[in-house]
């Protein structure tokens, strides 16, 4: 019993060890892809919010599974005219990759997002025409 105490406290602890870290580039401004990070974090239905950070852009949060939730975070570093959002996971199986399962779902919020921003007032019509 000890013995498996003590394997299950090893492993615990070196599970963290594992996380990748997963970058992908954005042609947008952090701000804008914030906005789409947040949307997915509270809104998708498979995500908890641990904690988050508006100024500094970055989140914890958990995924819901089958077996147990799992710990990941979100940073967004802006460069240039652009964002890289960096996933850190530790967990990518058979069934699921965490880190490719919320830029998916950053992507969607994105696109909804910037589809759902007010169109441009229409010129008014040039009166010597």
């Amino acid at each position: 019993m000890k013995f498996a105490v003590v394997v299950l406290m090893s492993l615990a602890v070196a599970v963290p060890m594992f996380a990748k870290t997963h970058n992908d580039t954005y042609p947008v401004p952090c701000s804008e892809l914030w906005e789409a990070v947040q949307d997915t974090i509270k809104n998708s239905g498979n995500y908890i919010l641990v904690v988050a950070d508006n100024t500094q852009m970055t989140a914890s949060y958990n995924i819901n599974g089958a077996l147990r939730s799992r710990a990941n975070s979100v940073h967004l570093n802006p460069q240039d005219a652009s964002c890289v959002m960096q996933v850190q996971s530790s967990y990518s199986g058979l069934a699921h990759d965490d880190a490719g399962d919320f830029k998916t779902r950053v992507d969607q919020s994105l696109a909804k997002l910037k589809g759902s921003t007010p169109s441009q007032p229409a010129k008014p019509a040039d009166p010597s025409k």
